[in-house]
């Protein structure tokens, strides 16, 4: 996430009422490792090929959305390639 967007929500929490719980705060899209990899390579000009090893730790084996935000989540609104273009 942008730093900018997680200012904006600490900034809400810190004004609102009382939440008596968590705020959860994400960014505004899921992308794989190597789908970062890729967007970034990219951003830079860099034509380097990302390759994919399925057998490799944790990331490797994690499946569905065990590291992504709950539905209640706020997402942000800067995209990573937003980001990187600034």
């Amino acid at each position: 996430m942008a730093s900018a967007d997680v200012a904006k929500a600490v900034a809400r929490v810190a004004v609102g009422a009382p939440r008596n719980g968590i705020q959860n705060v994400a960014g505004p899209e899921v992308l794989r490792l190597d789908e970062w990899g890729r967007v970034a390579l990219a951003a830079t000009g860099d034509t380097r090929t990302v390759v994919v090893d399925p057998t490799a730790g944790i990331f490797g084996v994690v499946r569905g959305d065990v590291l992504t935000a709950p539905r209640d989540a706020v997402l942000a609104t800067t995209s990573y390639r937003e980001w990187l273009a600034r």
